[in-house]
């Protein structure tokens, strides 16, 4: 019987069995709960596809922001997603009822490589535990104190050369500034600052960029929502892959050369204190590979954001040269040539320090936040989201809000003035809020400071001749600037 009903059925009934069976069992896997926030029309299979722009995707969220307000739903391949927008709800999620969306999605092409390791990734005890020891390690290192200032301003005066160097002719300052910046953290993570020419930092450094750019790439963002389909096919995501071995493997060297000379009772760095941990009875959950994960983390977030915010204030001042000038009129009064800046200065310096919170205010590197996952059904502007729902929190609609704002898309330093004096914003937040907020603020505070000021003490940033700079980014891990160069004429 069964095989006269197979040769009595024709290919083409076959395939229209199976693809009406597909559609009905792609629709009860996208039924969506009850109360639910709203969403757009979903395509079969592939979800809000359209919605996938990754030219301007701020652009983008802000129409579906128009059309269904500040809490709505995405469906992208099988990730299901809830954005919020505005102030009062981005506080909602990420403070009021921060505890409910305290965890992190897996995020297909990173868990390829790390699973759920590391600090930002890792979630529940592991997460808490790690960010803890990080924290107290980082100050046990100097954070906060004289000792890791000096380390910036030693990293400020190498990169003060380096840009003299260039003799007030074109450069791009890409890399000079991200060997500076990355050296800070190094310092802290291996002990130990690398020279700018030395091969294996820049050969790491340049695959820390490549990976950074790939991830904005169509074929990384396709692997995000496809996985299974697209793990198989040729692409950028294969080169993040490859990426990502690389600097293990330097990673993984350095922490063999740190188990050789290890001294329990003198660390050094926050290896050795990582190790020093995960020999305690109590630090079984610290292993070696959440070590490799950990310092990757650190080598990025300690990297890209501050270079890419230090390139955008640098772009910024060559486009503006009306407040590179005040700022410029604020260093000379307090500081002055005869010494380097130091942290103490800023709370002297409120102008300085409004120009550079407006420059995290306008370029926007992380628009989007990291993702969050909701831990437990929770109720969120009347609406219900189920445990396991992806939250995004729209950093970009608080710091472009036009209720929090009085000229949201200008560049205004005046924003963080108040009768001359700098004032402090609630809808500032490049850094997040929460418990998640990213544990190396404090660090990077420091370093735009101080980077910022010794740059514009020594240099008047200039576009080339016959040249006009563009704000336009390009979409990676942040928004960065497109490459650029720029003239640092000596002062």
């Amino acid at each position: 019987m069964l095989r006269f009903l197979w040769d009595s059925i024709s290919f083409q009934v076959l395939f229209i069995f199976l693809f009406v069976f597909l559609l009905v069992a792609d629709y009860m896997k996208r039924r969506k709960p009850k109360d639910f926030p709203p969403s757009p029309f979903s395509f079969p299979f592939v979800g809000n596809m359209q919605f996938l722009n990754l030219r301007d995707p701020q652009a983008t969220m802000q129409k579906l922001i128009d059309k269904y307000g500040n809490i709505f739903s995405m469906e992208i391949g099988r990730q299901r997603s809830v954005v919020v927008s505005g102030l009062q709800l981005v506080k909602e999620v990420l403070v009021t009822q921060g505890d409910n969306f305290l965890d992190r999605p897996e995020v297909p092409i990173d868990a390829e490589i790390f699973s759920s390791l590391g600090l930002i990734s890792s979630n529940g005890h592991l997460w808490k535990q790690q960010r803890r020891f990080t924290l107290t390690t980082f100050r046990n290192f100097g954070l906060g104190k004289r000792s890791l200032e000096e380390r910036i301003q030693e990293e400020c005066r190498f990169l003060a050369d380096v840009f003299r160097e260039e003799q007030g002719n074109p450069f791009n300052p890409h890399f000079k500034i991200n060997n500076a910046v990355s050296n800070v953290i190094c310092s802290i993570i291996f002990g130990n600052r690398f020279e700018y020419h030395d091969e294996k930092y820049q050969k790491l450094l340049q695959l820390m960029e490549d990976t950074v750019r790939l991830h904005g790439t169509i074929m990384s963002q396709l692997y995000n929502f496809f996985p299974t389909i697209v793990k198989y096919l040729p692409g950028s995501h294969q080169n993040i892959f490859r990426n990502w071995k690389l600097m293990k493997s330097f990673v993984i060297e350095k922490i063999n050369k740190h188990k050789e000379d290890w001294n329990p009772s003198a660390s050094r760095d926050f290896i050795d204190s990582y190790l020093e941990e995960m020999a305690k009875p109590n630090g079984s959950n610290l292993r070696e590979e959440n070590l490799v994960a950990c310092t990757l983390d650190l080598l990025f977030a300690g990297t890209e954001t501050t270079s890419t915010t230090i390139r955008w204030a640098l772009l910024y001042m060559a486009m503006y040269p009306e407040i590179q000038a005040r700022v410029q009129a604020e260093i000379d009064a307090v500081i002055g040539q005869s010494r380097q800046p130091a942290l103490e200065d800023r709370n002297k310096m409120p102008y300085t320090n409004a120009v550079i919170h407006e420059v995290q205010r306008k370029s926007n590197i992380i628009p989007f936040n990291v993702p969050r996952l909701t831990v437990k059904d929770t109720v969120l502007a009347g609406f219900c989201v189920p445990k396991g729902t992806v939250m995004i929190p729209n950093l970009t609609s608080v710091m472009f809000d036009k209720e929090e704002w009085e000229t949201p898309d200008t560049f205004n330093p005046e924003h963080f003035l108040k009768d001359g004096q700098f004032r402090k914003r609630e809808a500032f937040m490049p850094f997040s809020i929460g418990k998640r907020a990213c544990l190396g603020e404090l660090l990077a505070r420091t370093e735009l400071f101080l980077f910022f000021t010794t740059l514009l003490q020594k240099f008047t940033i200039q576009a080339p001749p016959d040249t006009t700079l563009s704000l336009q980014f390009k979409l990676g891990i942040t928004l960065a600037p497109h490459p650029y160069k720029i003239c640092a004429v000596p002062r």
